[in-house]
């Protein structure tokens, strides 16, 4: 098959190679003048995955204690976000591009601008196409539209409010004009995100590798570094929003201890002061430490009664959305406290993907469903933990009980300094505890590890990573391929002539007995070109697939006709005749055409006493018999009266023609008018033994041939037999004999019009 495709078109190479270099060419200017080099920047950075190997060490978990941990799959949906780009676009003004003007093409100045450009309000921004501008160094000004601004300060601009500063990206100066475009913020976001790939480096790593593809590679790494940034300064508001809530519950408390400290303090140092120093015994001193332990426990209970009511409230009262869970002081439970950090991050991630994606995105649908599992938990945790609470509560207080009982037997005024004093000693335990917690708060503040850390800063390519040369030669390639074909294809297809023998076989069950190549000659040169080897080899393989050879042989009368003239019957039958005499057969050739007698000519006998005259009766049939210069060839010329002489051959003189020849020769070919235009050979086919019919290659109409079969014509031919004449070489290959038709006359069979161009007979 691809053996048979290449033998097809491979005549055409010129064509295909000419396309070829115009393609690749055109492919070599593609990537010279006109595309535009695309860069890829990557960096790295390592998620800390609640799932995966990354834990941070007990010493920073117990210094930070508001550090909340991520899935890996999670957080890639939170650094691919529109949120985080539209950041990062703000800061680089990524809406306000400057490009310099080239001579086919206009190329990004982000190094080569000596300013930058930013907007006041950029969600307001006028879209403008191009906006040329120069900069003077020595006035540091800006002019554009007649105008003139200075840097550093807001001026106000037919494009709106607007800030220019020097670009301190600047590696070389543009030689060029400059220009400036401004675009919708959230049209250069969606770009940006579209172009951002973000993979996890590994199954079981919480390294993700995000790469980004730009036309400028030092805009591709500030556009990482920036993203990356970005990322970690949310992942340090969100932490430090819970850190605050936190503080200040812890303030507002701290607060309130201190008040009620002071007030206890004064209290005391009134008391003394009005009854004079008041000393307790050992009784009462040791009733005062067993009431303030267990006053100090009472306190704890308490105050973790009222954290787990604000946290069940919270819990029962909110549905999946963000916000700080409240302070969890003073709650020892580690399943609690898990369950209840788990809370949290997990609706922080649940808010973070529903500003990215839809709501029914199959992640955001998983999260809420896992936030709804986690609250039934986290309740059932605390209806159990209130329950030891106040079953503790009740023990403490029923011991308090039996030490107040014990109390009254002290006296009045030890007593009243023993309550002061133990609700003193209550106030100051809380108040430790209070700026405890406070101290670890504050510290959450500090810069300690993150929930992520960079691996890798944003790095680009040293080389363009599109387009590639190869890519692009092989699409020239490749459509100087698809051209080539589809011209051949489409010229061979469109032709209205005769081009190939399966369009033959296609109308006919004729056998086709001869492919015969094109010639060229004049008249005069017919003998010539006749002794040509390759036109002597083609006519000696026609006469052995024609079964010519055998002394049994009695197929001996072969009339030679074509459709239409110019075909090359007068040529086929001619050389036929030739090549039957040079085996050592007698061989005589009859001029049947007698409107245009094309073999009278071919052999110098035209207008001598033939055909014509003997069927007329003016002579009798050896003496119109002529021999030639060729052993064993004889011709009867047309006659001298040429033209239309078609009733004669219906006075019998034919039967005794023939009747004649085949006893003085051994073969007897006729050249007949074509029989589209005349009934000559259909009266003469009743005497042949077979009848060649002559199709000329590029010439003859494929509507001619079709009809032919349509309406039986060739069928009424005696033994009908195809000759494909003419065969001219495909595409550009030249120097090659062909066979047919040369030469040509004037049509004299009457008007007759063809669907193909130059098969129009004339009178």
């Amino acid at each position: 098959m691809f053996l048979d495709l290449v033998y097809k078109f491979t005549p055409y190479w010129p064509l295909f190679l000419t396309l070829l270099v115009i393609s690749c060419m055109a492919g070599w200017a593609y990537l010279n003048y006109y595309a535009t080099p695309v860069y890829e920047a990557s960096a790295s950075l390592l998620i800390k995955d609640e799932k995966k190997g990354v834990n941070d060490s007990k010493m920073t978990e117990s210094i930070d204690a508001f550090i909340t941990s991520k899935i890996v799959e999670n957080e890639i949906n939170v650094i691919h976000s529109r949120t985080l780009m539209k950041q990062v676009v703000n800061k680089l003004s990524l809406y306000a591009p400057i490009y310099e003007e080239g001579k086919f093409k206009s190329t990004n100045a982000y190094t080569s601008s000596p300013i930058r450009i930013k907007l006041k309000n950029p969600e307001d921004i006028k879209q403008t196409v191009q906006v040329y501008f120069t900069y003077n160094n020595k006035t540091k000004k800006v002019k554009f539209d007649g105008m003139k601004y200075p840097l550093n300060e807001w001026v106000d601009t037919p494009y709106g409010e607007m800030k220019f500063s020097k670009n301190k990206n600047m590696l070389f100066a543009a030689t060029n004009p400059l220009y400036f475009t401004l675009q919708d913020p959230r049209k250069v976001t969606d770009q940006l995100v579209a172009k951002l790939t973000i993979v996890p480096s590994g199954k079981l790593s919480t390294v993700v590798d995000i790469r980004l593809r730009d036309e400028v590679p030092e805009r591709s790494e500030d556009i990482l570094n920036y993203l990356i940034n970005s990322y970690n300064d949310m992942a340090v508001l969100d932490r430090n929003e819970l850190a605050a809530n936190t503080l200040d519950f812890v303030e507002s408390r701290i607060q309130l201890v201190e008040k009620e400290l002071k007030d206890l303090e004064n209290e005391v140092v009134h008391y003394k002061a009005t009854n004079g120093a008041v000393d307790l015994n050992e009784q009462g001193k040791l009733y005062l430490r067993n009431i303030g332990d267990n006053d100090r426990r009472i306190s704890e209970i308490s105050n973790h009664l009222s954290v787990l009511d604000q946290i069940e409230k919270f819990v029962v009262s909110r549905n999946s959305s963000t916000g700080s869970i409240p302070s969890t002081l003073g709650i020892n439970d580690p399943i609690l406290s898990d369950l209840l950090q788990k809370l949290q991050n997990l609706e922080i991630q649940y808010q973070k993907l529903k500003n990215t994606t839809a709501e029914n995105n199959p992640i955001l649908i998983s999260l809420a469903e896992e936030i709804g599992k986690v609250k039934p938990g986290i309740i059932e945790n605390i209806r159990t933990q209130r329950v030891n609470l106040k079953t503790s509560l009740s023990n403490l207080m029923a011991s308090n009980g039996m030490y107040n009982s014990a109390i009254q037997s002290i006296p009045h005024k030890e007593k009243e300094l023993l309550d002061i004093t133990r609700q003193q000693a209550i106030k100051n335990d809380a108040y430790s505890f209070l700026l405890q917690k406070r101290e670890e708060t504050v510290l959450a503040y500090a810069p300690t590890a993150g929930s992520s850390s960079i691996v890798d800063l944003a790095e680009a390519s040293l080389w363009p990573v599109s387009p590639k040369p190869l890519y692009v030669y092989l699409t020239a390639i490749f459509v100087a391929l698809a051209m080539s074909i589809g011209f051949v294809m489409g010229k061979e297809m469109m032709n209205s002539k005769v081009l190939f023998r399966s369009e033959i076989k296609e109308c006919t069950n004729a056998p086709i007995v001869a492919e015969l190549s094109n010639v060229k000659f004049k008249k005069d040169e017919f003998f010539k070109v006749s002794k040509e080897p390759v036109v002597v080899e083609q006519f000696r393989q026609m006469r052995a697939t024609m079964g010519l050879y055998g002394r049994n042989f009695v197929k001996k009368k072969i009339m030679v006709t074509s459709s239409i003239p110019g075909e090359g019957k007068s040529f086929v039958s001619a050389n036929l005749s030739l090549s039957l005499a040079a085996s050592g057969k007698k061989v005589v050739l009859l001029d049947f055409d007698m409107r245009n007698p094309n073999t009278s000519l071919l052999f110098n006998v035209f207008k001598q006493d033939g055909l014509i005259e003997f069927l007329d009766g003016s002579i009798r049939s050896k003496d119109m018999i002529i021999s030639t210069d060729i052993p064993n060839l004889f011709v009867v010329s047309a006659g001298v009266n040429i033209g239309d002489h078609t009733e004669v051959l219906l006075n019998g003189k034919v039967d005794e023609l023939f009747a004649y020849l085949e006893t003085e020769f051994d073969y007897i070919i006729i050249d007949t008018p074509p029989v589209d235009l005349v009934s000559d050979a259909y009266l003469l086919s009743e005497y042949c033994d077979i009848t060649l019919l002559v199709i000329r290659h590029a010439f003859t109409p494929k509507s001619l041939v079709q009809r032919f079969t349509q309406n039986n014509k060739l069928e009424s031919l005696k033994n009908a037999a195809i000759v494909f004449n003419g065969v001219k070489p495909r595409g550009f290959i030249k120097g090659q004999y062909g066979y047919g038709y040369g030469y040509g006359f004037d049509n004299k069979y009457g008007n007759k019009v063809y669907a193909a161009k130059g098969a129009t007979a004339k009178a």
